[in-house]
């Protein structure tokens, strides 16, 4: 993971630290890896958590889903959405509910909710102009692109808060000052934490490659990748890194132009922003 023996067992201890799924959540992902798994069971388990359930119907209903009747049930959620979207929705609901309050080394949390929710939204719009991508893969994806950030700020926020402070004196990106002094970068911690949380290889994956021109050709790196740009150059949240990253040639070819072009086809982005607020605030 990065070429500094002391700093790569401090941060496999990290992600060994950050909190456990509840029971609930466990058992979710137990059911993604069983064939024989049922939607009534995934019902059962989440409605035995008011909590996700709230969150998970909050989200549901949202402007994001456009569904053409108000959700009233996790039953209902999955008639309309499917299994396995409302089962990857959980998951990422789970995950951000995990994240700090207040602000940690020089991150507002809630600014970076709304960049993560944004993202998520935009990912999953995209996924409706490529063949391979799955929509609610993108969304949990959005949700959980940026996760290592929170691995970092939870166990080492003074040398974070450090690197992040170079990068916005500098206009330099974050992952390429991580690797020159770490040695790694937050994708591959953040791809590390959702490994151990056994979330699917792909969106591992997809977490795993966010920057460079040579990144691997799926949907999902393409439509998280271009979300991720979007929201910083239209500045929709912060994530603290405010280096702008043109779209690769492969990734704007599958989304039909440069981040500009994505950007002017995606319309009016405004109620998106407003929305992005009301669900980080969930």
């Amino acid at each position: 993971m990065t070429t500094n023996p002391p700093l790569a067992q401090e941060l496999a201890a990290a992600i060994d630290r950050m909190p456990a799924f509840p029971k609930s959540v466990q058992r979710i992902l137990e059911l993604a890896r069983e064939d024989t798994s049922t939607a009534k069971e995934l019902v059962t388990v989440i409605d035995r958590d008011p909590v996700l359930t709230l969150k998970m119907l909050k989200v549901v209903n949202s402007a994001y889903f456009r569904l053409p009747r108000q959700i009233n049930s996790i039953g209902h959620a999955v008639v309309f959405l499917g299994f396995n979207a409302t089962r990857n929705l959980a998951l990422g609901m789970a995950a951000i509910g995990m994240l700090p309050t207040g602000s940690t080394a020089g991150f507002d949390w809630q600014d970076y909710l709304v960049h993560s929710v944004a993202t998520a939204s935009i990912a999953r719009r995209l996924a409706a102009r490529v063949s391979d991508a799955d929509p609610m893969e993108c969304f949990v994806a959005g949700l959980l692109h940026d996760f290592g950030k929170v691995v970092m700020a939870r166990h080492m926020p003074e040398r974070l808060q450090a690197v992040l402070q170079t990068c916005r004196q500098e206009g330099s990106s974050l992952h390429l000052a991580l690797r020159r002094e770490w040695g790694t970068d937050h994708a591959e911690v953040g791809a590390l934490l959702v490994e151990r949380w056994r979330f699917s290889p792909s969106l591992a994956k997809t977490i795993r490659h966010q920057f460079g021109d040579d990144l691997p050709d799926t949907g999902m790196i393409a439509c998280v990748y271009a979300a991720n740009q979007v929201c910083k150059r239209v500045q929709i949240g912060a994530a603290g890194n405010p280096h702008v990253s043109e779209l690769p040639p492969a990734i704007a070819q599958r989304l039909g132009g440069t981040l500009d072009d994505v950007i002017a086809s995606l319309g009016d982005l405004a109620p998106l922003f407003e929305e992005s607020r009301l669900l980080a605030s969930t």
